[in-house]
């Protein structure tokens, strides 16, 4: 849990160049590959139920290349939470930001579909400095220290709209169709709630629905977002890709499966950055055995 002193060491070192500052977290990764036994067994069951096809020595690197990442993002955070207007525009290059600005200047109601990879929060604050959109907040109600920190991090430019997931659908297409984007994190395991079970590289993995149907009722268009760590210090790069053609479908199921492999085919081109840490298996269907 981080702790007022926690906050302190992240405001010093987030003054540190970002080549320095990057190798220092991926020190911390090691450390925490080496010390995190619960989250690097959970890292080592996801990597062998989505890449059998790796040995085990494979698989090994992979896992200690994600927690290198995962410590550089955890530093890198301090960046985000106090970094200039400036810095950070030099840091995180925004590619396909006129497919979004061209959707809103005609009036359509955008989602930006920004899945669970490490530089998520850095790209998402570098997309607050040019747009006003919309994300869902979850509350640490176990540290608040975090807590006040994150949601910092995630409102201090512009004007930010942070809903509650209890706030539900109906804040989420209003602000929509208001002409704020919606910056929609669909993929982890949240529970049976809204989701159902399709394939996520081979195992079926409890998944909300929500992509589809709030396009549907928001009359949506579904634009990919993805943030990719650059190796060595070189910083990121928000990718806004093509609108989805034919979305939502009239196949709620098929819309869900057609994320899913969307994103299998983004995790195979920077593997160690999903954020595996997280039981994207926990739920199963009924009868099935735990992985966890």
């Amino acid at each position: 849990m981080m702790s007022r002193i926690g906050v302190v060491v992240f405001w010093v070192l987030h003054w540190l160049p970002l080549a320095v500052l990057s190798r220092l977290g991926e020190v911390l990764g090691l450390v925490l590959y080496v010390f995190g036994n619960s989250r690097r067994r959970v890292v080592n069951t996801n990597l062998a139920l989505c890449f059998p096809e790796l040995d085990a020595a494979a698989r090994g690197r992979l896992a200690r290349r994600h927690f290198r990442v995962v410590g550089r993002s955890l530093l890198e955070r301090g960046v985000v939470w106090w970094g200039s207007r400036e810095r950070l525009a030099r840091m995180v290059r925004v590619e396909g930001a006129e497919r979004l600005r061209d959707l809103q200047a005609a009036g359509t109601p955008v989602i930006l579909l920004a899945p669970h990879f490490v530089g998520l929060d850095m790209g998402g604050t570098r997309l607050t400095m040019n747009f006003d959109v919309v994300s869902v907040y979850s509350r640490q109600k176990n540290n608040p220290v975090l807590d006040r920190w994150l949601y910092h991090g995630r409102s201090r430019f512009g004007d930010q709209l942070l809903l509650a997931r209890q706030d539900g659908v109906r804040s989420s297409v209003k602000a929509m169709k208001a002409g704020r984007p919606f910056y929609y994190l669909p993929d982890l395991d949240y529970g049976r709630r809204d989701a159902i079970f399709v394939p996520f590289f081979g195992v079926p993995a409890a998944t909300i629905t929500g992509l589809s149907r709030l396009a549907r009722v928001a009359g949506a268009a579904v634009l990919p977002c993805v943030t990719r760590m650059l190796p060595g210090g070189a910083g990121y790069v928000v990718e806004i890709g093509e609108r989805w053609s034919d979305f939502p479908s009239a196949d709620v199921e098929a819309d869900t499966r057609r994320m899913n492999a969307w994103l299998e085919g983004v995790v195979r081109t920077m593997p160690e950055q999903y954020y595996w840490v997280h039981r994207r298996f926990k739920t199963r269907p009924p009868g099935e055995v735990k992985f966890y």
